[in-house]
């Protein structure tokens, strides 16, 4: 006769899961959940223990998903959201603060649908988050569920690269659009007037770029063409620092083209630059899951918005 095995675990104990998933430490997320840490801890170890599985890995930094953790997590969020949606319809629960997040490289049509998405959801309380972060955060952050999904390009230099650390992440790649490069500069700069523009033509002014940190590798590199040896280099963090750099410093850097002027100042212009190179722009999510609403709008808004502003330049 088959062993029958009953499983106890709790709706809250699926939220605890997902909560220090999305924070990455015990400490955080016990003082998100208003609990006491060793109450956190006692209640995963339980849920390790029922189901005979180890859902993190306890490191200096804080907690890390193991890849069957990864895989649990994807069913529990699908469970925790229909619990919510039960709760809200049939038990008169308080509608839940609608909470949703989004790691990428540094676009402004990312940004564009981002704010729509808000603007949609027009929801009293919400709690969302965007990461204009580096290459290699961003698929962390897919692969840990800290976010749903990733903005980032590829092309045939990074290629093999970037689809090999998503493969290892149990990530893909979705393309959404193909840009041509374009240099980005201020509108007052010498070359500002210029229809195509070439490296040679760059040389004598500063190159910015994002940095990459402990991934600053060539192939991580957010601009196209990470290996042109410029004279002059200033790595940031941020793109307000590089636009305050555009303009102060006569510098330029290297991107899509694709370029919104109420988010990134009328003051910068996007200039094609005479190379044989593209850069397809898409977004990275998590094999065999299932998305959230927002994800999905999310997703949509962001291919309304990258075929929009690219159309203007």
């Amino acid at each position: 006769m088959p062993r029958v095995f009953t499983i106890y675990m709790t709706f809250q104990q699926l939220k605890y899961a997902i909560c220090i998933a999305e924070e990455g430490k015990i400490s955080l997320a016990a003082k998100k959940l208003f609990v006491s840490q060793p109450s956190l801890t006692q209640a995963v170890r339980e849920l390790e223990d029922e189901l005979n599985i180890t859902i993190f890995n306890r490191t200096n930094r804080g907690v890390e998903l193991t890849p069957e953790g990864e895989e649990f997590l994807s069913y529990a969020r699908q469970v925790t959201d229909q619990m919510n949606l039960l709760e809200e319809k049939y038990i008169g629960a308080k509608k839940r603060k609608r909470d949703f997040c989004i790691s990428s490289q540094h676009y402004s049509f990312a940004v564009d649908a981002f704010i729509n998405l808000i603007k949609e959801v027009g929801a009293e309380e919400y709690d969302f988050r965007m990461r204009e972060t580096q290459t290699y955060e961003i698929i962390e952050d897919v692969a840990a569920m800290r976010s749903e999904t990733g903005v980032l390009y590829l092309n045939d230099f990074n290629r093999a690269v970037i689809l090999k650390v998503l493969k290892e992440h149990d990530l893909k790649f979705v393309p959404i659009i193909t840009a041509a490069p374009h240099v980005f500069v201020a509108k007052n700069h010498p070359l500002a007037d210029k229809k195509r523009v070439s490296l040679e033509e760059l040389a004598p002014y500063p190159f910015l770029t994002f940095e990459q940190g402990e991934h600053n590798s060539f192939y991580f590199s957010e601009e196209i063409l990470s290996l042109h040896d410029a004279a002059k280099n200033i790595r940031v963090r941020d793109r307000a620092t590089l636009f305050n750099c555009l303009v102060g410093l006569n510098g330029y850097t290297l991107s899509s083209g694709i370029i919104n002027g109420e988010l990134n100042w009328n003051n910068i212009v996007a200039i094609p630059l005479a190379v044989d190179d593209y850069m397809e722009i898409g977004y990275v999510v998590r094999n065999n899951t299932v998305l959230s609403s927002l994800a999905e709008r999310y997703i949509e808004l962001l291919k309304e918005y990258a075929a929009s502003d690219a159309v203007q330049k």
